[in-house]
């Protein structure tokens, strides 16, 4: 009887195991993946990296008693870059999941990878609605924006207030392709007319040829379905010509505070944009982004914001599970709410994608601007069931109908 009784107590204390047993090698390792010296660079970059240690060093260091470590990469914008890093991180470096992932392109790569290798990815950098649509996977989630939320918001806010013709000036890969889809899809069903689009390489520096198409249409809106030093450089350029001065509207489909910071309110005052997070949106918002400008020197966009928003509840999902393994977290991922400075009353959907408030900006003059970083005039809030396309309505294979 002595021996029953130890061995049930053993038994019992094996299932009463801490949870740090069940996290694999006693360390929960993260891997930032995303455009570090090209065009995007200052969209993410090394400050989504901080953002990601922020999020790590406020959370605690550890979860469940296991040590948490950030690691970083940049994919330099190429799929195949980005997937040999994923493979290499997955295979030999015992990561535990692919975060930021800036570029559409890139985004599909390594999820259709980390889908095969069961590992968890979540999205901030990426805008193409195919990461939750057809291209879905159980173990992908989109935070921050998408392309689909964009078009709602500044193609919306420019359709009712009159700017019914369109035309495209869009970057030459599957952000820009979404992008200008999505965005012409909500124009024409409102009434408005897409009178053409053209497009041009990634990393472009010569836009004035498709600058002069567009001008030429007579399009009231030029809709730039680009984004970071892309879309920068079209502003400049559109300046230069005279086509804002000539009475057409620029749209920015993508445009974030890092651009606007990196082109001045001077060249950038009056641009009509979408974001999901704005540093001067409350108390919250300012605390936390005055400690990340501390460690940066500048105050982070939605992307930045993002990033430190899905670590944070990556490492919540870890706590809830007890364990790191992928389809415990993915599960508690996809039941737990979000309600964080960044996603206020978000969740999120069979489909991965993450449901919040986004909001409709203007760039002020320098007149208007009041103080360092005090950059936008808040619009309007656009809910988010209004931004965000429902599972069923987004392609998902997983989603049952």
């Amino acid at each position: 009887m002595h021996k029953l009784s130890v061995l049930t107590a053993a038994l019992l204390a094996a299932v009463a195991m801490p949870a740090m047993a069940q996290i694999s090698d006693d360390v929960v390792k993260i891997g930032i993946l995303n455009d570090q010296s090209g065009v995007y660079a200052d969209f993410g970059g090394r400050w989504s990296y901080e953002a990601a240690l922020m999020a790590v060093e406020d959370f605690g260091g550890t979860v469940n008693g296991a040590t948490i470590e950030v690691i970083t990469a940049d994919h330099q914008n190429k799929p195949d870059v980005a997937s040999n890093i994923a493979r290499q991180w997955y295979d030999t470096e015992n990561v535990d999941t692919i975060m930021e992932l800036t570029t559409s392109s890139v985004a599909l790569a390594v999820q259709g990878l980390s889908k095969e290798k069961k590992k968890i990815t979540m999205a901030t950098g990426p805008a193409t609605t195919a990461l939750t649509g057809e291209q879905c996977s159980p173990y992908g989630f989109h935070w921050a924006y998408d392309t689909h939320a964009l078009a709602v918001g500044t193609g919306g806010a420019l359709v009712e207030q009159g700017g019914d013709t369109w035309f495209f000036l869009t970057a030459d890969y599957a952000f820009g392709y979404s992008l200008e889809e999505q965005t012409s899809k909500f124009v024409t069903e409102h009434g408005g007319t897409v009178l053409g689009s053209v497009r041009h390489p990634l990393s472009n520096t010569d836009y004035s040829s498709f600058l002069l198409q567009a001008q030429a249409s007579g399009a009231k809106v030029i809709g730039m379905a680009n984004a970071g030093l892309d879309t920068a450089n079209t502003v400049k350029q559109a300046s230069e010509f005279g086509i804002v001065q000539g009475g057409q509207k620029l749209a920015a489909l993508l445009f974030t505070l890092a651009e606007v910071h990196g082109l001045g309110l001077q060249a950038a005052q009056g641009i009509t944009l979408t974001e999901g997070f704005y540093w001067d949106r409350d108390d919250e918002s300012r605390e936390f982004s005055q400690r990340f400008f501390e460690r940066t020197q500048r105050m982070p966009n939605m992307v930045q914001a993002g990033t430190y928003s899905t670590v944070t509840q990556y490492l919540k999902a870890i706590q809830k599970a007890g364990t790191d393994e992928t389809e415990a977290v993915a599960k508690v991922l996809h039941e737990m709410p979000v309600d964080d400075v960044f996603g206020r009353g978000g969740k999120v959907l069979a489909n991965g994608r993450m449901v919040y408030d986004m909001y409709l900006m203007e760039v002020k003059s320098p007149d208007e601007s009041t103080k360092p970083w005090d950059y936008y005039k808040v619009l309007a809030t656009i809910p988010g069931a209004q931004a965000y396309l429902s599972a069923e309505e987004s392609g998902c294979p997983l989603v049952t109908q």
